[in-house]
């Protein structure tokens, strides 16, 4: 027999099901499967939530998202996309979920006047390439390729530079290993949290190797760095992403190695090469 209900009266019956799971955002994130659903926009699915009716293949296939989303699954991995500065990415398992604060990092990048037409920018460890393809549609005249390490995450990465149909290589190794000629910019939004950091029960179905950087989260950036004193490589920027707290840390870090930060914003570190 069929199953039709209001939409009002399937928001608040599952509101109150992740509620009790507790969700914080019960009602955001309710709203969001039905807009993902229904492909209606919010505005106009609570201006006509009570004479909006769902279907039974609706009904089902929201309960087993509203399931999902009840074990504090992200609600990215559930719709399996989300959205970066504006535009929407391919998400899933194998990628970290593209957070708000890495878009300071873009907005920094789009701001530097020492970028000329064709230098190469390199977004090592992309997971889901949001910073790459982002990097490459606020500056279309430079080259921009990633690195990363995870196959499976590959597979995301190039989905994504396909669906804004870019040329953005994304070569399989560990940070600069595979890269064959010098970058002039680097974007690294590496692992960074430290392995005794408790972490919400949603960030626990990411994957911890894009989450978790040794006993004081900065393992990961030191090897970078490495990596690129080892090649004598003199990238003119390089971008960073860690916890506030970590920055004079870092800062040390790329001292060791010739650079010095210009510039810091929330998250995000600015790093060019120290003057002699």
């Amino acid at each position: 027999m069929a199953m039709i209900t209001s939409l009002s009266t399937w928001l608040r019956s599952n509101e109150h099901t992740l509620a009790k799971s507790g969700i914080d955002t019960a009602r955001l994130d309710c709203l969001v499967l039905l807009e993902n659903e229904l492909a209606i926009n919010r505005a106009k699915l609570l201006a006509n939530q009570h004479e909006i009716l769902l279907t039974t293949k609706q009904i089902n296939r929201l309960a087993k998202q509203v399931k999902r989303r009840a074990t504090h699954e992200p609600l990215a991995y559930i719709r399996g996309k989300t959205e970066f500065y504006g535009h929407e990415f391919f998400v899933s398992k194998d990628t970290l979920e593209p957070r708000p604060e890495s878009e300071d990092m873009i907005a920094i990048l789009q701001s530097l006047s020492g970028i000329r037409d064709n230098d190469h920018l390199v977004d090592v460890g992309t997971g889901s390439a949001a910073l790459a393809i982002c990097s490459q549609l606020v500056l279309p005249n430079i080259q921009v390729s990633a690195t990363e390490i995870s196959q499976k995450a590959i597979t995301i990465a190039e989905k994504n530079v396909a669906r804004y149909n870019l040329h953005i290589p994304i070569l399989h190794g560990n940070l600069l290993d595979p890269l064959s000629t010098p970058p002039d910019v680097i974007l690294a939004n590496l692992p960074y949290v430290p392995n005794s950091h408790t972490i919400n029960k949603a960030a626990m179905q990411e994957p911890a190797i894009a989450i978790f950087g040794g006993d004081d989260g900065l393992d990961v950036y030191r090897e970078m760095f490495s990596q690129m004193s080892h090649r004598k490589w003199r990238p003119i920027y390089i971008l960073t992403e860690s916890l506030p707290p970590q920055h004079r840390n870092l800062e040390t870090i790329a001292n060791a190695h010739g650079y010095q930060q210009t510039k810091e914003a929330d998250f995000i570190q600015l790093f060019e090469p120290t003057t002699d």
